[in-house]
């Protein structure tokens, strides 16, 4: 997080600031990625009308960041209209997330007229025979990179997204080294999320433990937690009394149907903005309130981890699990794979007979969810499907 971020994150931590959001506007999409998790069906988004309704109140909330993602966004028929109004009009610091499949010249000029922050794209492999198997779209890898080499030509920051999983794992070097060459940035995740009614058969995507310390143990790569997820901490203070991450203290997620969460990986329903004002969801909602409540020291479990002063446990994570203040399995894997080291939480489900291998474990379990690595120097915002 650089100095300005870091500052901006602080103050609005302070005044109860929602400094960013991110906003999914659609969960529509024109790829069929064997991995996403939306139900691609429109079960009644926002219009033109409630979404600009929304932009505003988050503006007079004090949001400065909006990421739009979807789905896929471009599917939008406003989205042009809907992106004007948040640049132009309300002076949103703007970052998209697409597969960019639909973004030809015009569209890419409109983008960098209006001063996009940054374009994150997904691209899951440098062979187009792995890419358009996972988006299932015959040529998808094609028209996605010819419109990063266009948006770069146009002097538009890009981002290239890389999800790993079994299909794709050993190509996430040579879509590095594209990135590059193409003069962009690259995310790493490993990341295979169940599916949104429940369906937790695509966990088999999920790379194993093995392939998860090769990426944390590769040294060309940095393990980071994400520039909104990470909340600055005092060294001087107690590590005990440190907040989980940024999740409902200086962010939050918004879904196409106006559903208000603390994260977009962390579904506690906090209130719907069709029926209530944004802001009064972000400062009254029991729900977020009690998010907001937790402390390092009320986790149970994690508090006598030898990680808990390194780990990026996910309270959206552990949510998952059935407890936020529980301990998030994701996590604990994730600091085995950076370490070595055994959790608590596994340590204490060996203890109980739990049966399992620490050895083996594999993020196709139903308990995992999400994991993220970052090269160094690379600043990305909440998952979403196009990420």
């Amino acid at each position: 997080m650089n100095g300005l971020l870091e500052q901006m994150t602080e103050k609005a931590l302070k005044l109860n600031v929602p400094l960013s959001v991110q906003l999914d506007l659609t969960y529509r999409c024109n790829e069929r990625c064997v991995h996403c998790y939306l139900d691609h069906d429109d079960h009644g988004e926002m219009t033109t009308a409630e979404i600009k309704h929304l932009l505003k109140e988050m503006a007079d909330a004090g949001v400065f960041i909006l990421t739009l993602s979807g789905g896929e966004i471009f599917l939008r028929k406003d989205f042009f209209e809907l992106l004007e109004y948040a640049r132009r009009t309300l002076m949103f610091c703007v970052k998209l997330k697409t597969n960019a499949m639909l973004i030809r010249e015009r569209e890419a000029a409109r983008i960098r007229d209006l001063g996009v922050e940054s374009v994150q794209i997904s691209i899951y492999s440098h062979r187009p025979e792995v890419h358009d198997a996972i988006t299932l779209v015959p040529g998808s890898l094609k028209r996605s990179l010819d419109a990063v080499r266009f948006l770069k030509s146009q002097g538009l920051r890009v981002v290239i997204a890389n999800v790993l999983m079994t299909q794709n794992m050993q190509d996430y070097p040579a879509v590095r080294a594209l990135a590059a060459e193409l003069g962009v940035d690259c995310t790493l995740d490993p990341t295979i999320t169940p599916m949104m009614d429940g369906d937790r058969s695509v966990l088999s995507l999920g790379v194993d433990q093995t392939a998860l310390q090769q990426v944390f143990r590769d040294a060309s790569l940095v393990g980071d937690v994400e520039e909104f997820c990470a909340i600055s901490t005092n060294p001087d203070e107690d590590a005990l009394e440190n907040l989980p991450c940024s999740a409902g203290h200086t962010s939050c997620y918004v879904s196409p149907y106006g559903d208000v969460f603390p994260c977009v990986q962390f579904p506690l329903p906090t209130g719907n903005v069709r029926k209530q004002r944004f802001i009064d969801i972000w400062r009254h909602s029991d729900a977020m309130n009690d998010v907001r409540s937790i402390r390092v020291k009320d986790l149970t479990t994690c508090t006598s981890c030898s990680h808990v002063s390194s780990c990026s446990r996910c309270p959206g994570l552990a949510f998952l699990e059935g407890n936020m203040r529980g301990p998030s399995s994701q996590d604990c894997e994730r600091s085995y794979a950076r370490t070595g080291v055994p959790s608590a939480n596994m340590l204490a489900k060996k203890r109980a007979g739990a049966g399992q291998n620490l050895g083996q474990t594999n993020l196709g379990r139903a308990d995992l969810v999400q994991i993220r690595v970052l090269p160094a120097n690379v600043e990305t915002s909440a998952t979403s499907a196009t990420a």
